[in-house]
């Protein structure tokens, strides 16, 4: 994916390929790859989690 993803974004393609995954939509092939996918996109959310709670966690210490 050329540009960055948003959190948003990220969560939504894991609902989606966590749904197809609980359907058993997905043949053994396809769901390799999801589960390859769901670990990259749970990568993405917790690092977006991790910055953001710095930001955070700096924005405040900056009050006080």
């Amino acid at each position: 994916m050329s540009q960055k993803m948003t959190y948003g974004e990220a969560l939504k393609e894991l609902e989606v390929i966590m749904k197809s995954i609980q359907d058993n939509q997905l043949e053994i092939d396809q769901l390799k790859s999801a589960v390859a996918r769901a670990g990259e996109l749970i990568k993405i959310c917790k690092a977006m989690l991790h910055d953001t709670d710095q930001e955070i966690q700096s924005i405040l210490s900056n009050i006080e």
